[in-house]
């Protein structure tokens, strides 16, 4: 009895007796395999390999090419691609994952975070983008597949970066951007009511979230970010004397609560400055809200630690001598990091021991703070595992915890850990035009730079494929 070759899902409509012999063997494209039934439900319950292994007759046939069968069954057995995989296009092995529905399995073993090494990362590839618009945002989802905002329109590349298509949205420029999944994502800009949830693929809007404010005017997006569970929102009145964070359900959008409500009044704004960066700390289910602005005294702003559940501050810290430009929360590590918008220097604070009288520990030149230059305008950073990436101008610099030994909440002081600092790239890919967003995706970094209309992709020089 011959399998039918067209797709994994008719083999389903032809039932197969059962064999109760372990080896299984398969004929495809006249070429004869032998494997164990393990390995074939390795591929999941769903996969073309698991139906063979359930409805086992003698010798099925599959009219598929043998050689790149051959690649995907090595991929089963040993998790790993074997070293003539290298022989093939990319393209063509995603094709026929796609057929034996193993895509997820060739995905992670090629662009999984798990393959992510920071210390020898460069520059590999250039994605272009269509138009003149330079990239506004970047979002990444977990195996590396990369949506870029640039003017009124987001393009979209898939994990293996072959494929894209591009998508024009209703904004005039698109300043958030999250993506919620391989090809949803959650948009919003300064000058557009509402958060917009499209889905790029079918290139629709699935729904448009408001935040209803008291003044009744229109709410547009300063700032996305999400959990496991929750989707988060922070908005601003048109008016800009109100602003919120929305919580809403990750799965139907619908409202939870609303945290953070401020009301403006007079020139007290230093009390209510809205959200410009959220996000969330899973090692301490806490959202991490900052926020800032320049008046005549300087800049000023805020970084709060949010208990959703509860609706609470659990900490928070005021900031003006150095205010950040940017922030992030590290779980891996443990600290809150910050880029000094005077110094451009890079600041941390442990998160182990919060309080409401701790300072932040420099990492590099500290007389910087008192300069007044503003050498950190626009400088980004993000985490990304045990590594913090910091742009300065056109380079990077990641900065990893060096270990001293365990350290002690009670004798030992915790503000005693070190980091170093390395600079990312060869000599050829070091400098260029200023860094203007920065995002992991996978086993991926993404970057792109003032008034260029591509991104860069950095990864492993290992990763050949």
């Amino acid at each position: 009895m011959n399998m039918p070759p067209a797709s994994a899902s008719n083999s389903s409509e032809c039932p197969l007796p059962k064999s109760d012999s372990n080896i299984v063997t398969i004929n495809v494209g006249g070429q004869f395999f032998q494997t164990t039934k393990q390995t074939l439900y390795s591929a999941g319950p769903k996969s073309f390999f698991a139906k063979i292994a359930e409805f086992q007759p003698s010798d099925p046939f599959i009219d598929r090419d043998p050689e790149l069968f051959a690649v995907l069954l090595s991929l089963l057995r040993t998790g790993n691609l074997p070293s003539k995989a290298r022989a093939y296009d990319l393209q063509d092995l995603i094709s026929e994952s796609q057929f034996y529905g193993i895509e997820h399995t060739l995905r992670n073993s090629l662009s999984g975070p798990s393959q992510f090494e920071p210390f020898n990362l460069q520059k590999s590839i250039i994605l272009p983008l269509n138009g003149r618009d330079t990239p506004s945002a970047i979002a990444t989802s977990e195996f590396g597949s990369v949506h870029v905002a640039h003017g009124s329109k987001i393009t979209s590349f898939d994990w293996s970066l072959r494929r894209k298509s591009t998508y024009l949205t209703q904004f005039i420029a698109v300043d958030s951007l999250l993506a919620l999944s391989d090809s949803v994502v959650a948009a919003g800009a300064h000058d557009f009511s509402g958060l917009q949830i499209i889905d790029l693929k079918r290139k629709v809007i699935e729904t448009t979230l408001h935040w209803e404010n008291m003044t009744r005017s229109g709410s547009t997006v300063l700032a996305i970010g999400s959990s496991p569970e929750h989707l988060f929102a922070s908005y601003e009145s048109g008016r800009r004397n109100s602003n919120s964070i929305m919580v809403y359900d990750l799965n139907t959008f619908s409202p939870v609560t609303e945290i953070a409500h401020n009301e403006i009044f007079g020139a007290d704004i230093d009390s209510a400055i809205p959200a410009t960066k959220l996000k969330w700390s899973s090692g301490y289910n806490l959202l991490m809200a900052s926020g800032s602005h320049s008046g005549p005294s300087g800049v000023s702003g805020s970084i709060r630690l949010w208990d959703v559940r509860s609706g609470n501050v659990v900490w928070e810290m005021k900031e003006q001598i150095d205010c950040f430009v940017d922030v992030t929360v590290s779980d891996n590590l443990s600290v809150i990091f910050k880029v000094g918008v005077h110094s451009g220097e890079a600041f941390f604070m442990d998160m182990r021991n919060l309080s409401y009288g701790n300072s932040w520990v420099c990492l590099g030149d500290s007389k910087k703070v008192l300069n007044g230059r503003k050498e950190g305008i626009g400088c980004k950073v993000e985490d990304q595992g045990n590594q913090v990436f910091c742009t300065k101008g056109g380079d990077i610099e990641m900065w990893s915890e060096v270990i001293m030994g365990s350290a002690k909440k009670g004798d030992e002081k915790l503000d005693s850990r070190v980091f170093k600092k390395n600079l990312m790239g060869l000599v050829k890919d070091i400098g260029g035009s200023k860094i203007s967003n920065l995002a992991f995706g996978g086993n991926k970094m993404f970057l792109t730079r003032k008034d260029q209309q591509f991104v860069e992709v950095w990864q492993s020089s290992t990763v050949e494929l």
